[in-house]
């Protein structure tokens, strides 16, 4: 079996058993089935689910990390596709089954490689990314300790197969949620003089809260911020004693987060204050934005180059990625990788080209063998 037939077939092989954030048994269990039947070793740093594995025996060289998120989303399949999902309500409707089938990849050509190799690669195949805890448990259970650099990449709908977007700096937005709720005093709808209405008072505040990026970030810098949900009231003749209101942040830069996130506080408690009411605003935390280090540019255009992949600079993305938690520890260069979709991410009946596989497995591996040498030769002038 070649090895794109080989990935293909991983690849549906997840998709048909998806399992969401901290859930994933049975995805973890194959993974560890298909490194150890290509003899790959596995490393047990005491994860609940996931998987973290190497090649390589250069004691002494450097690590190098490969990333890939293997869970899936509660969403109702709606693909028609002959290897659909056969678990209602879940779906791997953001990719995960094609990054995690790429680090396989990756993982299948390096052992083949291995003796060639002056440090050591490990893959982490990590759990919880869409709840945006994953990173973060695998940095502490301590399988990024003495990694050099780590890599990563997700699939991109909108961008052709044999493409690979990359840009330096903030690629994917830090991502904070929120929950509103507004307290008033309840009434007949008919004397409301009698009561706070909540719903008037959050009423105002959505609109309010509009004016935080128009009157607070500048506009050479960009921000995000959307009310997604209002909850209030149980009876057309009822003024509630509450409204409830989630939403979230979007930032690519830490001192407009800052920025945002104190004013966000601020007009939320004045405007509540201004109608009598009262609010209390509780945070959901995300991850900070993916921020590529400059200085791992041109070894990523390289190793895409050496994959057969044409470059594109590719603007950023809103949405969030804890990868972002690894770049805080470590240098690390995450990319957008085409795979001529036809829906976005998170779209019941999202799909993706799966020949865009071979090239992604080979991008990690290049990416890795780059790294390692490069790192190598680090170690070497520095000593």
């Amino acid at each position: 079996m070649s090895l794109t037939d080989q990935l293909v077939a991983i690849r549906r092989e997840l998709h048909q058993y998806p399992e969401v954030a901290h859930e994933e048994f049975k995805t973890t269990e194959s993974i560890r089935r298909w490194l150890t039947e290509a003899g790959i070793r596995i490393l047990d740093f005491g994860l609940k689910t996931g998987v973290v594995a190497e090649v390589g025996e250069a004691e002494g060289g450097p690590i190098i990390a490969l990333r890939a998120d293997i869970d899936a989303l509660p969403i109702e399949e709606e693909t028609g596709l002959e290897f659909a999902s056969k678990i209602p309500g879940r779906m791997h409707a953001c990719g995960h089954d094609f990054h995690t089938a790429s680090v396989l990849g990756a993982a299948y050509l390096l052992k083949q490689q291995e003796a060639e190799l002056t440090g050591r690669v490990r893959f982490i195949f990590q759990p919880a990314e869409e709840k945006a805890e994953g990173a973060e448990i695998v940095l502490q259970s301590g399988a990024l300790d003495g990694v050099s650099a780590i890599f990563g990449m997700h699939n991109k709908p909108d961008l052709p197969v044999g493409t690979v977007g990359i840009r330096p700096g903030p690629l994917m937005a830090g991502a904070d949620g929120f929950i509103i709720e507004v307290e008033g005093l309840g009434t007949h709808a008919a004397v409301p003089e009698n009561g706070n209405d909540p719903i008037l008072a959050a009423s105002h505040i959505v609109t309010a809260l509009q004016s935080i990026v128009s009157r607070n970030v500048s506009s050479l810098q960009s921000a995000v911020v959307s009310v997604t949900r209002f909850h209030s009231g149980t009876a057309w003749n009822v003024v509630p004693d509450k409204a409830v209101l989630d939403g979230t942040i979007r930032t690519f830069e830490q001192g407009v987060r800052t920025r945002v996130l104190a004013r966000f506080e601020e007009v939320v408690h004045g405007v509540a204050a201004a109608f009598g009411a009262k609010a209390e605003l509780t945070w959901v935390k995300g991850p900070p934005a993916v921020h590529n280090d400059p200085a791992l540019e041109e070894l990523t255009v390289q190793a895409a180059k050496n994959a057969g992949l044409q470059v594109v600079l590719t603007d950023p993305s809103s949405a969030g990625e804890d990868f972002a938690y690894y770049q805080k520890q470590i240098p690390g260069f995450f990319v957008f990788m085409g795979t001529s979709g036809s829906r976005e991410w998170h779209h019941p009946a999202f799909d993706l080209d799966e020949a865009a596989l071979p090239l992604s497995a080979k991008l990690f591996a290049e990416w890795a063998k780059l790294a390692v040498s490069r790192f190598s030769h680090t170690a070497v002038g520095e000593g």
